[in-house]
């Protein structure tokens, strides 16, 4: 080894952990994000859920306002709420960093088509 060699290896060590420092700011992010699309596919799923169990007449209230409270519940906002007879689509949202996270479900008694 040469005396202009030494000390290589420290230089490169410290570019393979900033790259691997940099490469975890910008997965993490998006993996937070992921787990908040998740999240709300869930809120809209039993929003939807709860909305169609209303519609049907297994709990008392008004469809969209059950899917309101049940979206709120989970960490979401309903956007949306449409009662097409025994069928209940609803869109619900939440904003993390700055992004919109949507979710869209359709709920109903079992062998209802959707339309």
């Amino acid at each position: 080894m040469t005396a202009g060699e030494r000390g290589a290896g420290s230089i490169l060590m410290v570019g393979v952990v900033a790259s691997v420092v940099a490469l975890t700011a910008l997965a993490l992010p998006l993996y937070t994000v992921l787990i908040v699309r998740a999240s709300v596919s869930g809120a809209a799923d039993a929003a939807a859920l709860a909305a169609a169990d209303t519609a049907v007449g297994l709990a008392g209230g008004v469809p969209c306002d059950q899917a309101a409270l049940v979206a709120r519940s989970n960490g979401a906002d309903l956007d949306s709420c449409t009662a097409d007879g025994l069928i209940v689509t609803v869109s619900v949202s939440r904003s993390i960093m700055g992004l919109g996270v949507v979710a869209v479900a359709t709920a109903g008694p079992p062998g209802t088509p959707p339309d």
